[in-house]
């Protein structure tokens, strides 16, 4: 069982099954539980781990594939660079592989092939536009979903190790088929060797054959080198004449004689498809150079390999004698020019150029640059420099040099880019440690409502999700404060029945508090259960619906003050006063000195709100001296919270009997500011 299936990778991918196996890493699909999706998670196999010049490959080349963002290139979302393991997680396809449907179909109709063509020369032509070279374009690496979107994948290892002299082996046999001449020479390759590529696919699309077949890579390799293939009309009558030209001309061994890009061939299968009885002047099979051979291909090949070899070198003996004759007269003649000069500059130091700056294009094509040095290219990003452009050289400008030495140029692929994560329906919290701790981007957060999206999670970003952005740029959240509020006008509902009011206000969809309370004075006409006062007032402003409004509602009761004048002449010195009601004692104060104050008062005296007889006792500390008074007060008509008595109407407590002729006073105002308190 594979070693990876159910286990989880750095506690977030968690490996599911096995969905490809190629000859450098196994693909699995995979759930992000970070993101909640599927992913495919391409590991790298463990025989490469040891290799540190193919581990930095690796790392360069999975920084440049997160540059791309197009809608025929699978994204990559994330890539892990340790020291077990190395792995790429992209995007996960439902489809099929290009490969899968030529054999299922065996060929495929001229207008699906032309269809299929556009879409892959798209997403390379975008690749290429990056300084990316695929360099191992296949049908076995093009995914086709339901809809006949066509997705590349697999950008290979090495498309960036420009001076990388690869051999051919067995291990090289599924991709062999579609590599082009230069690479079966291992010569440095460009843009035209995917162009190659997507000839020979466009060729077995039409034909439902691949061009060159053989027992060993090796011997296809030498095929892709030395033979033309077979006329595709010839194999499928039913192919327009145009598009069998434009398939050839994308199949030239001459770098020279094929599509210079991806663009051109764009331009002619557009137009084809246009106009499918369009025909193109392109000449075919003339070649006025002498051919050439792989003198050694491979170190490893078996004995069945090089027979193989040997028959297909026996049928050209005789172009090899004369191609030979005529190389070894252009020997003779080099060497007469040349080898003077290369004794004359024994030991000669040569002055470093300056390269910071220059686009290595210009610097590989400069004739006195390559014969004068060998040099070595490294890519990184950098932001100060446009991709392809030199950025830093590992020998100073002016320093003096011996011939051939080595220099590395270390070449921009541009800005470093990042995909802007997924974080739609995810928390602030979330969202903002995603984007500024896992990817280091600058995060402004902006309140949104939203019907949707609920209060506190992330309705979208800008730029949006898996937009490719420079790495440090700034990205906007926007969070969701839920449904947008709604304002409404506070009505006044002061002096209405507590009913009447809440129904009022939660007819506006707003909440109601209520709040009884005691009457004061000012309001002491208000029945019970009326709004006395309201919070916020009615007609102050608009409030969100939904907001709460508190009523105070009244009791029908208030608490006044009854401030009483003691007798200015009385028996004893110490005494106490009681107030009454109904003959209930209402309340009574402490002991009083009347050697010190003159006036009482009984505090919170709670209203009836109608007219009561009260009466008013006073008695000696010794119990033997009493007096009393009858009042009369007016709750209705009482406008403030003081009912003065004067100190002359007391009688003493044994005239009760005339009672009746006593005079009673009410409603004398006073401020009761000099009064004592119970």
């Amino acid at each position: 069982m594979d070693k990876f299936l159910g286990k989880r990778l750095d506690g977030r991918y968690e490996i599911k099954e096995i969905i490809g196996v190629g000859g450098m890493a196994v693909v699995y699909k995979a759930f992000d539980n970070v993101e909640n999706r599927l992913v495919a998670v391409k590991i790298l196999k463990e025989e490469f781990l040891s290799n540190q010049e193919f581990l930095r490959r690796f790392k360069n080349e999975s920084k440049a594939i997160a540059m791309l963002s197009h809608p025929n290139i699978v994204s990559v979302y994330d890539v892990s660079f340790g020291d077990l393991i190395q792995y790429i997680v992209m995007e996960y396809i439902e489809g099929i592989t290009l490969k899968e449907l030529i054999e299922n179909e065996g060929s495929l109709r001229w207008k699906d092939a032309v269809h299929f063509t556009i879409q892959i020369l798209k997403g390379l032509q975008h690749a290429h536009d990056k300084g990316i070279v695929h360099r191992d374009v296949k049908p076995q690496n093009i995914m086709v979903l339901e809809d006949g979107t066509i997705k590349v994948t697999d950008f290979g290892i090495a498309r960036f190790a420009r001076n990388d002299q690869r051999t051919i082996t067995d291990k090289a046999i599924g991709s062999v088929h579609y590599i082009s001449p230069e690479q079966a020479r291992g010569e440095k390759t460009d843009e035209k060797t995917d162009i190659y590529s997507v000839g020979v696919m466009l060729y077995e699309m039409l034909t439902g054959k691949l061009p060159f077949q053989a027992e060993s890579a090796v011997s296809v390799a030498i095929m892709q080198l030395q033979r033309e293939p077979q006329l595709p009309t010839e194999i499928n009558g039913s192919i327009p004449q145009g598009l069998e030209q434009i398939t050839l001309h994308a199949m030239q061994k001459s770098q020279e004689r094929r599509y210079q890009s991806a663009s051109e061939l764009l331009c002619d299968l557009s137009a084809f498809r246009k106009d499918p009885s369009l025909t193109f002047a392109y000449p075919y099979f003339v070649d006025n150079a002498p051919t050439k051979f792989v003198n050694d291909i491979n170190e490893e090949i078996d004995d069945q390999q090089e027979e193989s070899i040997t028959k297909e070198k026996n049928n050209i003996i005789p172009i090899l004698t004369g191609v030979a004759a005529a190389l070894v007269i252009g020997l003779i003649t080099l060497a007469i020019i040349f080898i003077p000069r290369l004794f004359k500059n024994t030991g000669a130091e040569i002055e470093c150029p300056k390269f910071i700056g220059q686009k290595l294009s210009d610097i590989e094509s400069n004739a006195e640059y390559n014969d004068n040095f060998d040099f070595k290219v490294e890519y990184d990003f950098n932001n100060d420099y446009e991709a392809n452009v030199v950025y830093e050289q590992s020998i100073p400008e002016g320093q003096k040099l011996k011939k051939d030495a080595q220099i590395t140029l270390f070449v921009s692929i541009g800005e470093s880019r990042l995909n802007v994560p997924d974080v739609y329906g995810k928390s602030e919290t979330f969202a903002i440690n995603e984007l500024e701790k896992s990817h280091g981007f600058k995060v402004v957060t902006v309140e949104e409502a939203s019907e949707e999206v609920e209060a506190g999670l992330v309705i979208r970003t800008d730029p949006q999700r898996s937009t490719v952005v420079p790495e440090g740029a700034s990205i906007k959240i926007f969070v969701s404060t839920g449904k947008a509020e709604v304002l409404v006008d506070v009505p006044n509902v002061i002096g209405e029945p507590i009913a009447q009011a809440k129904e009022k206000i939660e007819d506006l969809n707003l909440n109601v508090k209520v709040e009884n309370v005691n009457l004061t004075p000012a309001d002491s006409n208000q029945p019970k259960d009326y709004v006395l006062r309201q919070d916020p007032q009615g007609g102050s402003k608009k409030i969100p619906e939904g907001s709460t409004v508190t009523l105070y509602v009244s009791s029908g009761v208030y608490e006044t003050d009854i401030e009483i004048s003691l007798p200015s002449v009385f028996p004893e010195d110490v005494c106490s006063v009681s107030l009454w009601l109904n003959g209930k004692n209402i309340k009574t104060s402490e002991n009083l000195d009347l050697t010190k104050i003159t006036k009482y008062t009984f505090k919170d005296i709670t209203s009836t709100n109608k007219t009561e007889n009260y009466t008013v006792m006073i008695k000696g500390e010794n119990g033997k001296s009493e007096e009393y008074q009858t009042i009369s007060v007016d709750f209705r008509s009482q406008k403030n919270n003081v009912v003065v008595i004067s100190s002359n109407t007391f009688k003493p407590a044994d005239n009760e009997s005339s009672e009746d002729s006593s005079t009673t006073t009410s409603g004398n105002q006073s401020t009761g500011s000099n009064s004592s308190n119970n």
